[in-house]
């Protein structure tokens, strides 16, 4: 039988469509090692996605109207910040510049309209004399971890997407509704259910409607456990 997907409506990002990252991290599994997934144009959600496997280990995802998504094998160097420390985070997290006027209040990662336990509820503000923002990540539901209670991969890149965007937003390095376009992620160590860790996103340049961006995924101690470089695109 061919191959395909379904996106669970709970992991939406924009009404009706799907959290980029999650939609992301969905393709990415089906690749081995650090991944870059394109998206074409906005995953649905509770509908079938076809899976086309093409050489040099990519792969396509298909919905009725056209292709959703691209993904492939990855190769990139990510230039770090340095860690942001718990305390910093939970300090910064209160200046979320979108606890008000949200333009996505459900997303499942940084909607401040998702209950508790149900969204990742990651409200990444601004560092003092930093330029990055960041916000303490728990991801507490078991459903979102295997039996073993390490996150699925999927979760991870959620989690690693909107953290670039807003620190792309509270830069002011861009105006107007953004969409993810593409997500490279590595994923280096676990990441445990009900643990906690550090969500850090930084802006890195602007070109015309495209913005571009950094995230990483911290313990508590500064190890890193997941790092990705995001692209932005603002809608015309």
């Amino acid at each position: 039988m061919p191959e395909e997907i379904v996106i669970d409506r709970r992991f939406n990002g924009p009404p009706g469509t799907a959290n980029g990252g999650y939609a992301c991290g969905l393709l990415a599994r089906l690749i081995d090692g650090p991944a870059a997934v394109t998206l074409r144009r906005p995953p649905p959600l509770g509908v079938p996605l076809a899976i086309e496997r093409r050489a040099g280990g990519i792969v396509v995802v298909r919905s009725a109207e056209g292709v959703v998504a691209e993904a492939e094998p990855a190769r990139f160097d990510a230039e770090l910040p340095d860690p942001v420390t718990p305390e910093q985070a939970e300090a910064a997290s209160a200046s979320y510049i979108w606890f008000e006027g949200h333009p996505f209040p459900g997303c499942f990662v940084c909607g401040p309209g998702r209950a508790v336990g149900d969204g990742l509820r990651v409200f990444p503000g601004p560092v003092p004399g930093r330029n990055v923002v960041a916000a303490p990540f728990v991801a507490d539901d078991a459903a979102l971890g295997d039996q073993n209670g390490v996150l699925r991969p999927e979760i991870v890149w959620a989690a690693l997407d909107c953290p670039s965007g807003v620190a792309v937003y509270t830069a002011e390095a861009m105006t107007g509704v953004a969409l993810l376009g593409r997500l490279e992620a590595n994923l280096i160590g676990p990441l445990r259910v009900g643990e906690r860790y550090v969500a850090v996103g930084w802006h890195v340049r602007t070109e015309g409607r495209k913005a571009f961006a950094g995230s990483a995924l911290f313990t508590d101690v500064g190890e890193l456990r997941a790092v990705a470089q995001a692209t932005w695109i603002r809608l015309a």
